[in-house]
């Protein structure tokens, strides 16, 4: 018996099944039987159920659905029908699986957060990305989309091959026609067995783009290919990461490319912080998110939130998330990231079916290159299948002619025979026509003999050649068929192309560098006295005359002023000193540019600051050629220098520049020589000049020494840094701007040297005219540059320095600003 033998010997002993062997039972080894069972099952698997083929994008389910709601009619502008029928449609004639099965994909093709470009248009409760399931195809609805039809068109020119389908009864195809590169387009997620695919969605636009290279070179690289498909593009928006990264996934077929929600740290009216989530990554359920959340909170694993809502509807995602007066809003927001799926990565697998069998993992330029091919054999078969029409057209129409020319001899020969069959015959025989030309004739009304009527015979007999002619010509010619790929491809990106929802960030996570991407030219850096940053060009505000009323520079929010301005370039490395003596760095394209008329973006989603804690001044690290310190000035007169090397390397979370007392702030900071002098200004009109040597280094740690004795309720509103060389020449100037718009220019020589820690001379008749000084800097008397003045009210006035008067010491100065509205104030003004 079988079942004593040994493993060896049942090897040996298996008899092949043959025809004669039918009807007998024969041993078989199970290990054998249940590796080809299951190799049987696994191909099944791959082939007919769970990968897409790379020319339509397409898993059988798929196909089979949009192919019945095409059969049904019911195309993009027919009325919606039930779900069911077409379900019943599809179960009946197509895919004998379950009915969940074939509903829950044509729901998930009708869903715009699950789909880029959805195929299905849903009536109804189709889900939601709350995880929501959608109602019974009982109560839905469906039609095709316009971008399914382009799918589909053409299907019926024998344009790609049929098959029967399960029960032999119907045909279906085996692949779409697809016009559109929807495996790239709307990408796939399918689980076969022993692999798995995962092709993110792409914007149509940029796929057009690049099919469009590739038929233009088809040795483009994937890196070419790139500069027109930028990365994937999903529908829910967010932002990703790692240009290498995606990179890597395009020319290896697998990858991980981050993604991040979309969020913004805001300022309440109460002053308080929020975060704002207005999109979130690919296939994240914003409702199990919401839970995330909510745990972390509730398990003290996140500190710092308050409450957490969710203000979404139809318009889009809004998800609220209110801080506590003491938490650090970046620090959240970096937690938030690092434990939920604000931040999720999504695994690239590019594995797809090639003619239909074979499963590769392909990259970028493999599944454009299958798309271009796939299209190639389609127009192809199209032309072929339009030639063969006209060719039947216009044989048909040779005959006709010959009947018109010859109508009375035609007539003569009918009329001799007995019935059609001989009157077939003859007119065969004697005129020596085929069947087809034959029947036409015999079929042909009285009333094409009139003369109108052979007119249009002959007209329809030449369109009908130039047809032949011009569909002849395209099948001779390759050049000739990818011009007509062009051609579709261009179509479509004009009619369905639209903007990229998911935003690349090439500097985020600081994968590489943005100096490679972004120029280096001029820019003005502006700050308000409530936190919020902004950056724009240095021509936004163009060159006035003195004592003009400007333009609007910024909407602040009320009670808000602008504080700060600063020009510079948009590659350099800034340092920001808060009113607590820390100092933090960023590159000025990190700040985001903005209108003239936008107030920015809250600080706290750059930096983290502390409650309470503001930037008061930024240092722009491109004006410190020569510079080996950094001479900090704090609110109440104490000055520090410290060298420029311990702020070689800022941390994210911040370093300490000074140590404050209770009450003082940092609010200037310049860097030096060592060999400088020091020029302080107070609101009351005072100020101090002496030698840079009179300030000893310090640590970043230290206090600092006193710089100016102020009288009680003043304050310092200017420190500048003198060139004493240049001073000794006589060159420089002393520019001080009061808030009432008053604004003069000195002679530095005016000034004399004196002691650190005095209480100074008078640079300006402070009077209710003039209003206290808010500004003060030095100058050269050749200074080409512009000064830019802004008031509370965010009226900006850009003059030509050379036109404010040059004046004594103790006068006034003359009108350099006026205001639009009535109690507004001159706030800061600097050199651009």
């Amino acid at each position: 018996m079988a079942e004593n033998k040994k493993p060896e010997e049942q090897q040996q002993a298996l008899i092949q099944l043959e025809p004669k062997n039918l009807g007998t039972v024969q041993n078989l080894a199970l290990i054998d039987e249940m590796q080809r069972s299951y190799l049987d099952y696994a191909m099944s698997v791959i082939v007919s159920r769970a990968l897409p083929d790379v020319r339509d994008g397409m898993k059988p389910v798929h196909r089979r659905i949009l192919f019945a709601m095409w059969n049904m009619g019911l195309r993009a502008n027919a009325k919606f029908r039930k779900s069911a029928t077409v379900v019943g449609e599809v179960l009946g004639k197509y895919h004998p699986h379950g009915d969940l099965a074939v509903y829950e994909t044509m729901v998930r093709m009708a869903q715009d957060f699950a789909m880029r470009y959805p195929l299905v248009n849903g009536q109804g409760n189709f889900g939601s990305i709350d995880g929501d399931g959608a109602a019974a195809h009982r109560y839905t609805e469906a039609k095709l989309t316009p971008l399914a039809e382009e799918m589909l068109l053409d299907i019926e020119k024998n344009t790609v091959d049929f098959v029967d389908n399960y029960d032999g009864t119907h045909k279906e195809p085996r692949v779409l026609p697809a016009k559109l590169p929807n495996l790239l387009l709307n990408g796939t997620v399918g689980i076969a067995v022993g692999m798995a695919t995962n092709i993110p969605p792409h914007n149509l636009g940029e796929l057009c783009d690049g099919i469009m290279m590739l038929l233009e070179n088809p040795d483009t690289s994937v890196e070419e290919l790139m500069t027109a498909v930028k990365g994937p593009d999903f529908p829910t928006g967010g932002i990703i990461y790692d240009r290498k990264e995606i990179l890597s996934a395009y020319a290896t077929g697998r990858g991980g490319i981050v993604m991040r929600a979309k969020t913004d740290i805001v300022e309440t009216k109460q002053g308080g912080f929020q975060i704002i989530v207005s999109e979130i990554p690919y296939q994240v359920n914003k409702s199990t998110l919401l839970e995330k959340i909510a745990e972390l909170v509730q398990e003290k694993k996140i500190d710092g939130i308050r409450d957490l809502r969710d203000e979404s509807n139809k318009d889009g995602i809004r998800i609220v998330i209110d801080l506590k007066r003491d938490a650090y809003p970046k620090k959240v927001l970096n937690r938030l990231f690092q434990s939920t799926q604000l931040q999720d990565t999504f695994h690239v697998n590019t594995l797809s079916l090639v003619e239909g069998l074979q499963p590769r993992v392909l990259s970028l330029k493999e599944m454009l290159a299958e798309y271009v091919t796939h299209r190639r054999h389609v127009v192809r078969r199209r032309t072929e299948y339009d030639l063969e029409r006209a060719k039947d057209r216009a044989h048909i129409l040779e005959g006709l002619r010959i009947a018109l020319l010859q109508i009375d001899k035609i007539i003569a020969t009918i009329k001799k025979s007995a019935d059609k069959d001989e009157a077939r015959v003859n007119l065969m025989a004697q005129f020596k026509l085929s069947e087809l030309q034959t029947a036409a004739i015999l079929e042909m009304r009285l009333q094409a003999l009139a003369n109108l009527e052979q007119m249009r015979v002959e007209q329809e007999y030449d369109e009908k050649m130039k047809i032949i002619k011009e569909l002849s010509a395209i099948l001779a010619s390759e050049k000739r068929i990818s011009g007509i790929i062009k051609e579709e491809v261009t179509d479509l990106k004009t009619r369905f192309g639209d903007e990229r929802r998911t935003q690349i960030m090439v500097n985020g996570l600081k994968e590489f560098s943005m100096e490679d991407v972004i120029p280096n030219e001029a820019t003005v850096v502006m700050i308000t006295k409530d936190n919020y940053i902004k950056r724009l060009p240095p021509d936004t505000f163009k060159t006035q005359t003195r004592g003009g009323k400007g333009v609007i520079g910024l909407e602040t929010k009320e009670e808000d002023q602008v504080k700060e301005l600063m020009s510079t370039n948009t590659h350099t490395d800034m340092l920001f000193f808060t009113t607590r003596g820390r100092v933090f760095q960023l590159k000025a394209y990190d700040i985001p540019v903005a209108s003239r008329t936008s107030k920015g973006q809250a600080m706290q989603n750059f930096l983290q600051l502390s409650p309470g804690e503001a930037v008061t001044t930024t240092v722009a690290l491109d004006a410190i050629d020569d510079a080996k310190y950094l001479v900090m000035v704090t609110r109440n007169g104490v000055i520090k220098k410290t060298e420029l090397k311990e702020f070689a390397a800022v941390r994210r979370s911040g370093l300490i520049a000074i140590n404050l007392k209770d009450g003082d702030s940092l609010d200037w900071v310049k860097p030096s020589t060592g060999k400088d002098e020091i020029m302080l200004v107070t609101a009351d009109g005072q100020s101090v000049r002496f030698s840079e040597k009179n300030v000893r280094a310090m640590g970043r740690t230290a206090t600092g020494v006193r710089a100016i004795k102020l009288r009680a309720k003043d304050r310092l509103v200017g420190m500048d840094l003198v060139d004493s060389e240049l001073a000794a020449k006589g060159t420089l100037e002393l520019l001080v701007i009061s808030e009432e718009g008053l604004g003069k220019r000195t002679n530095l020589e005016e000034y004399r040297l004196q002691g650190r820690g005095g209480s100074g001379i008078k640079t300006m008749e402070v009077t209710a005219k003039t209003g206290k000084l808010v500004a003060a800097m030095v100058a050269n008397k050749s200074d080409d540059r512009d000064v830019l003045a802004i008031s509370g009210a965010g009226q900006v006035i850009r003059f030509s320095y050379k036109e404010a008067r040059l004046t004594s010491r103790a006068t006034q100065g003359v009108r350099c600003m006026r205001f639009k509205e009535a109690g507004d104030k001159v706030i800061s003004a600097v050199l651009v």
